[in-house]
């Protein structure tokens, strides 16, 4: 009966130690870093950042750029923007880029330069002001020839008449 007990216990102590092995980590695996205070939610492609400085405001992709795996040029290409797209720029992070979520979302989706996006507020105003503007006709000077010799013309700008 003592032996009975004794395996019993070994087996249920054998058993209570051991541990499951943890789970596989996959690119899709969703993983939280905390940066500075904040915790962050990311895909496990994606570097967690080591500088984070929160904005939490709503951004819009000047142009179809990419968004990366890590905060510079040397990651992978995580997805797209999408021109004219509304995301949310989660906060600042090293090498002045902006990190980003998809619209109203808190998941960290990856890192954009910050030149790709501008405030949504601001958006009509940078593309206004950075359409080329058309090029003025020049002003046509008024000439009149007073004899053969020599003409009298009239500067466009002031209105005086100078003659030549």
């Amino acid at each position: 009966m003592k032996l009975r007990n004794l395996l019993a216990l070994l087996i249920v102590a054998s058993v209570v130690g051991c541990k499951a092995p943890p789970p596989k980590m996959t690119d899709d695996t969703l993983v939280t870093s905390e940066v500075n205070g904040v915790t962050l939610t990311h895909r496990y492609a994606v570097s967690a950042p080591t500088e984070f400085t929160p904005v939490d405001a709503s951004y819009r992709a000047l142009y179809p750029g990419y968004i990366m795996s890590k905060p510079d040029f040397g990651g992978k290409v995580i997805s797209q923007l999408e021109s004219g797209g509304t995301y949310t720029v989660l906060g600042q992070v090293e090498h002045n880029w902006l990190a980003v979520a998809e619209q109203d979302k808190d998941q960290l989706i990856g890192y954009v330069p910050l030149r790709a996006l501008v405030k949504s507020e601001l958006y009509a105003q940078t593309l206004k002001s950075d359409r080329p503007r058309p090029k003025r006709a020049a002003k046509k000077s008024t000439c009149v020839s007073i004899d053969s010799a020599s003409k009298a013309c009239q500067n466009a700008n002031s209105g005086t008449w100078i003659i030549d």
